[in-house]
């Protein structure tokens, strides 16, 4: 993921155009999955480091090393850093790499899962627990057995099952568990394995959660998102296809998956009926913000629907010191949400 060109974006323009501003300026925040919990907004985001690695497609810039916990009384409201929630220095089996995590509750408990790679190199999915959405939280001994990959987003349905999404490819390494283990061979290709243009799309992965969160209670199966014919969409279909940043929500009682397409920095969703799929490919939710990644969550306060999301605004483009932002979502009356411009008038700058 090198650099891009930054020296023809007017900052000062771009960020008086802006529909959001981010959330806080004292550190540098990431990747936001956002959740209510007893009438308050919580985001678990990544926490944004400069730690002087090799700009590359491997992400190994991206070299994060905790989480913090941001809170809001609500969407409009200030956001406030709670501190150090987990670091990878408590993490037993976590040697680097603290990537995208997600939060959630059963039972006045507040779960914390988040990727990051073992001492082999290999990036697996962990659990903490805490008795407060606020942490500190405490890391299990070990990761998800059978996990792997990154970006877990763990859905609640209205049943009371969770389900896990998970999975991204380039420097995510979902590419390399294509044939039920990993694939070590061309370790410095990130495209390495990928399905070629016209096979069909590596997909996510959701597997439904035993009942203390800890372990999948199933073998994890393809998020499959189609097109308008019912056919999957394929790996070289770069603007539609799944990237990372897995999220799912429900409206009016449809099932809304929804992605980063990565290379063509696009967030995209998808709607089915149920919570494994497949879903219909419907569009993009937010056009391409400053800098190279897209990750965002959707969430439902007293009414209403935002999408938070991040961009490297703050940083002046440096596309691995981001910053998390918000803004209102609006669907249409047959329930397609309206793409989002994150800079108005503006151009996509990337």
């Amino acid at each position: 993921m090198p650099e891009e060109s930054i020296t023809h974006i007017n900052f000062e323009e771009l960020n008086s155009k802006a529909v959001a501003q981010p959330l806080i300026s004292h550190i540098y925040t990431a990747d936001p999955s956002a959740h209510v919990f007893n009438g308050k907004i919580y985001i678990y985001p990544s926490h944004d480091v400069d730690a002087g690695e090799a700009f590359d497609d491997l992400g190994s810039h991206f070299a994060m090393e905790d989480y913090h916990v941001i809170s809001m009384d609500s969407p409009t409201g200030e956001a406030r850093d709670n501190g150090v929630a987990l670091h990878v220095n408590d993490v037993p089996w976590a040697e680097k790499q603290m990537w995208a995590p997600d939060a959630n509750e059963k039972d006045g408990k507040y779960y914390l899962f988040f990727p990051a790679k073992d001492h082999k190199g290999i990036f697996k999915i962990g659990v903490a627990v805490s008795d407060s959405p606020t942490g500190p939280f405490t890391p299990q001994p070990e990761a998800i057995k059978e996990s792997f990959s990154i970006d877990p987003a763990v859905f609640k349905d209205d049943d009371g099952n969770y389900y896990m999404y998970f999975g991204g490819i380039w420097g995510g390494q979902l590419q390399r568990w294509r044939s039920g283990s990993f694939n070590a061979a061309q370790p410095e290709s990130p495209v390495a394995h990928l399905p070629n243009d016209k096979e069909p799309a590596l997909c996510a992965k959701v597997a439904k959660l035993t009942d203390d969160l800890s372990a999948f209670a199933e073998t994890p199966k393809d998020v499959v998102i189609v097109d308008e014919n019912g056919n999957p969409l394929l790996q070289g279909d770069n603007s539609r296809r799944f990237f990372e940043a897995s999220w799912m929500h429900k409206y009016n009682g449809k099932y809304y998956f929804s992605y980063s397409t990565g290379d063509t920095h696009f967030i995209c969703y998808a709607i089915g009926d149920n919570p494994y799929g497949p879903f219909t490919y419907a569009g993009r939710i937010l056009e391409p913000v400053v800098g190279w990644t897209s990750h965002h969550s959707i969430v439902e306060f007293n009414g209403e629907w935002y999408l938070f999301y991040h961009d490297s605004s703050l940083s002046k483009g440096v596309t691995h010191l981001r910053s998390i932002k918000v803004t209102k979502i609006e669907y249409d009356e047959n329930g397609f949400i309206k793409t989002i411009k994150p800079y108005g008038d503006l151009k996509a700058l990337i």
